[in-house]
């Protein structure tokens, strides 16, 4: 067996340090008793470190027309994350070499953020090796056990360094986000060496107990937040969003991709089923609520099943599925969006939420009634919900008399701030502006129009501060059938940003001041009063 070893360990590309300690381990295994104990560890150190891919490399693809042809035809949209493989691919062929980047790819579930890194090994010609990181929370299994213990091994990271056989594979480190920390020791501290440019050059796993060189590794990490991820981890990854999908992105994604897979995975063949437009646009719009599109591609299964049933109990040639037989595939409609309000109202103001499963619309009711000046909120709240409410009513009243609201107002009257659903938990600082325009149009009894939703956190002073999560919340309009959008000036870089697909059809108006908000907001007939009061 050492001769054997000793064979390979000639044949074997790698640096004269890991050479020589495998040289003198292999004279070490030769020289011991064949049944001993120690004689078996020896023997799996030195075959994994004789598997190891030293100085193998595959060779990488560098045609950037290719690449681009091959992410374009696995996924539609994503331009951010194809743009910076594509740069990533030019820096490269120029070079010949470059330290591979860490790219970290966020975004809710179901946005194909681990089926893209599978389209950049295809596009590059990489080896492709997936490690799950959700729920790992022993630091050994990213560096190894030391090789004293009884069934010691090597990390995940060497180890699917051996499973690819080369040194430069594509690596995706999948659910980065979810891995946890205990008494064994902290995981991600563990992980700051291996995605480190500077540093895993000489990366050690406890076990191999030589330096590895992973700077040729492409990494790619998926997250479905940044908020779990610590500080120094995130500060060495290049974060791309993979943001939510509109509804006319998803309808590419179900007709070019989803449809075909599910046919074949249950067995249909094109001639046997036609999905018409209409149908997977409804499919979309009124059975399934996401981010993402696993559930449309579950529903399209759902179709298919009914219908390979269908092939075989009533012996039909073809069916096509259209917008009114849908329902007898999928049952009743499940999602239904509150449109705009009819009329313009006394106290009802539409805001913009943004929720992990894209964007929604919420409807802000304010009520006077006589009482001893308190302010009652329901609608289950959070912490941060109440303080925009408290700080709205604090600029309400810093602003009263200007629009001819009694100086005893306040003293002789509770208000009732309330937002429906009541059973779904409310937080965020996004709605102070809403909640600030619902105070002020029961105060002056000032209806406000119907058609005009807003988002914006605001001051004591009535300054409008900037907010998150546009995309989703300008989908939410544009699905309630919004007119008019008020948004934070300082938001104007993220609304520029945005596609024309989702900004068309309606206004979106940049505001700074509580002001402008009560211009846009309230209706137009009785802009001379609030004028005038000003």
């Amino acid at each position: 067996d050492a001769d054997e070893y000793q064979k390979k360990l000639d044949a074997l590309k790698a640096d004269k340090e890991v050479k020589e300690k495998l040289h003198k381990e292999i004279e070490r295994f030769r020289n011991m008793p064949a049944g001993s104990q120690e004689a078996n560890v020896l023997r799996t150190y030195v075959e994994t470190l004789l598997d190891l891919p030293w100085k193998k490399m595959s060779k990488d693809n560098d045609d950037i027309k290719h690449a681009e042809k091959i992410l374009n035809e696995d996924h539609y949209g994503l331009e951010q994350v194809k743009e910076r493989i594509l740069e990533y691919l030019a820096v490269r062929a120029l070079t010949k070499k470059g330290t591979s980047p860490i790219i970290c790819l966020v975004g809710p579930p179901g946005t194909g953020k681990t089926s893209i890194a599978r389209s950049v090994a295809r596009a590059l010609n990489k080896k492709y090796v997936r490690i799950s990181l959700g729920g790992v929370r022993d630091e050994a299994e990213i560096r190894g056990h030391r090789k004293t213990y009884v069934g010691a091994m090597p990390g995940r990271i060497v180890e699917g360094m051996r499973q690819a056989s080369v040194s430069n594979p594509l690596m995706l480190l999948d659910e980065i986000d979810k891995v946890s920390s205990d008494y064994k020791g902290d995981t991600s501290s563990a992980l700051l060496e291996v995605l480190d440019g500077e540093q895993n050059v000489k990366f050690r796993d406890h076990y191999v107990e030589l330096p590895i060189d992973l700077s040729q590794v492409l990494f790619i990490a998926t997250a479905n937040t940044t908020q779990t991820i610590p500080g120094p981890l995130l500060d060495r990854m290049e974060l791309i969003e993979v943001n939510s999908y509109t509804e006319n992105e998803k309808f590419h994604i179900a007709r070019d991709y989803l449809v075909s897979k599910q046919m074949e995975r249950n067995g249909l063949k094109d001639s046997q089923i036609t999905f018409s437009d209409k149908s997977l646009e409804k499919i979309i719009h009124n059975y399934t609520r996401e981010a993402g599109v696993r559930n449309l591609e579950r529903r399209i299964g759902d179709v298919c099943r009914k219908a390979a049933r269908q092939f075989l109990e009533d012996k039909k040639k073809s069916i096509k599925i259209s917008e009114s037989n849908l329902e007898k595939y999928l049952g009743k409609e499940k999602v239904t969006f509150e449109n705009a309000n009819e009329e313009d109202e006394i106290g009802i103001v539409r805001g913009l939420a943004w929720t992990s499963v894209g964007g929604d619309t919420l409807q802000i009711e304010v009520n006077v009634m006589p009482g001893k000046g308190s302010l009652l909120m329901t609608g289950q709240l959070g912490d941060v919900m109440k303080e925009s409410a408290q700080t709205a009513l604090t600029y309400v009243r810093s602003v009263a008399p200007s629009y001819g609201v009694d100086k005893d107002f306040f003293k002789t009257h509770d208000i009732h701030l309330h937002i429906p659903e009541g059973a779904v938990p409310k937080d965020g600082p996004s709605a102070g502006i809403t909640m600030a325009t619902a105070l002020l149009s029961v105060l002056t009894k000032t209806p406000v129009r119907a058609d005009v939703a807003m988002t914006g956190e605001i001051t004591l002073r009535g300054r409008v501060l900037p907010i998150g999560g546009l995309k989703e919340k300008l989908l939410a309009a544009k699905n309630a059938g919004i007119k008019t959008v008020l948004v934070p000036k300082k938001n104007l870089a993220d609304v520029e940003e945005l596609s024309q697909e989702i900004t068309k059809g309606f206004e979106i108006l940049p505001v700074e001041h509580m002001e402008e908000v009560l211009k846009a907001a309230f209706v137009s007939e009785d802009q001379d009063k609030i004028s005038g009061g000003e």
